[in-house]
């Protein structure tokens, strides 16, 4: 009976290792298709890796304009110092710091009482020549019929016209003396001259001031125009004064289009103005020459001595733009990649202006029109290395640029 349990166990332990062996026989096929289509799988991939796909763009000319900036400094029409020409103390200042005033508006009055004083006798003077001529006259007409009767001589009535010729050249000049001395009055009290903004007032009340004083009592600033003076160096001014317009040097002034103003908080001022005049003096110092340009300033935003910069829009036609981001430096040199009609790399030293517009640069040799470029940024691509271009808009790549 024992016999015949063991040689059982043994029958069912044979057939559960001859299902084991189909098993593994059957699982085997199925790895081994497995793992080959996971080797084509990583092949297909590797390739894929091999072509990377970047951004292409075809250059073609476009018009860009360039902005330079000049720092400047800002300059009224007139800065006119009012000063004293009368000695004698403040006595009233109808004015403060900063104000706007009028053409004849009243600013201080000088109390000065010896020009009063010269007034009123200068009046007495006149009064006093005008008693003269009188009795020049009268000592004349007493003179005359008797001189026509040969009572006396003509001689005396020659005398006495020439007496009253010189009382009344004293009586014209006593005037004189009261029309200078009403002139000196008028001066103790001053007015503006032109509209503008009143600056510092270092006086006070009662403070002594004569025709001499260093300081002057206050500037009127005339704002209504401003000036913006900048500055060009050497290789600018002859950059500008030899181009190929073959016109005058006053023709490329008014040429020059409208520039517009940055305020000190990097703003655009809302009016645009117009370069008028250049220095003809190069300052030996500094190398430069000196220009001007207007802004009309309605509103008297712009105040003298301020600082502010002038930016020159200059327009090039048919010029070579490139991204900044896609080129690369090297050894001082610049590089882009360029792709040839086989789809490979080459890398392209290029030369770009100083002057950039934006976030671009404007190409002047190494590249032309027709081109083809990578427009994206990248990385240690050498030459001959094949990638899968992907062309894109102009648009998307120059928006910055509109």
């Amino acid at each position: 009976m024992n016999t015949h349990k063991s040689l059982y166990k043994n029958y069912l332990r044979l057939l559960r290792l001859n299902q084991a062996q189909k098993s593994a026989v059957v699982a085997l096929p199925l790895l081994l298709l497995l793992s080959s289509c996971g080797d084509k799988g990583n092949q297909n991939n590797a390739n894929t890796q091999a072509t990377p796909s970047y951004k292409v763009i075809t250059l073609q000319p476009r018009a860009v304009t360039l902005n330079t900036d000049y720092p400047a400094s800002i300059q009224g029409l007139q800065n006119i110092e009012i000063r004293p020409k009368v000695d004698g103390f403040v006595e009233k200042i109808y004015v403060d710091e900063g104000s706007i005033v009028k053409k004849g508006q009243l600013l201080f009055k000088i109390n000065a009482p010896q020009y009063q004083q010269d007034v009123r006798t200068a009046e007495a003077g006149i009064k006093t020549a005008e008693a003269d001529v009188n009795m020049a006259a009268l000592q004349v007409n007493k003179v005359k019929p008797l001189v026509e009767k040969d009572i006396i001589s003509h001689y005396e009535l020659e005398a006495d016209q020439y007496t009253l010729q010189s009382k009344q050249a004293a009586l014209a000049q006593a005037k004189a003396a009261l029309e200078n001395a009403k002139v000196n009055l008028g001066y103790t009290t001053i007015i503006s001259p032109v509209d503008g903004v009143i600056g510092s007032l270092p006086y006070k009340l009662g403070s002594l001031v004569t025709s001499t004083t260093a300081d002057p009592l206050t500037t009127v600033y005339n704002t209504a125009t401003v000036y913006a003076y900048f500055a060009m160096n050497e290789k600018q001014l002859l950059d500008f004064s030899r181009d190929s317009s073959n016109t005058s040097f006053r023709s490329k002034l008014n040429n020059i289009p409208k520039v517009t103003l940055l305020l000190s908080d990097g703003t655009p001022y809302e009016h645009t103005g117009k370069v008028e005049t250049v220095n003809g003096l190069i300052n030996t110092t500094t190398g430069s020459a000196n220009f001007r340009a207007a802004f009309v300033n309605p509103k008297g935003l712009l105040r003298s001595g301020s600082s502010a910069s002038v930016r020159i829009p200059n327009v090039v036609k048919g010029a070579i733009i490139v991204p900044q981001n896609v080129t690369y430096e090297l050894q001082d040199k610049r590089f882009a990649y360029v792709i040839d009609g086989k789809n490979k790399i080459k890398n392209v030293a290029i030369t770009v202006m100083d002057n950039t517009p934006g976030q671009f640069y404007v190409v002047t040799g190494g590249l032309k029109s027709g081109d083809r470029i990578i427009a994206e940024g990248a990385n240690n691509l050498k030459d001959d290395t094949e990638i899968k271009p992907v062309e894109v808009s102009a648009a998307s790549v120059y928006k910055g640029l509109e």
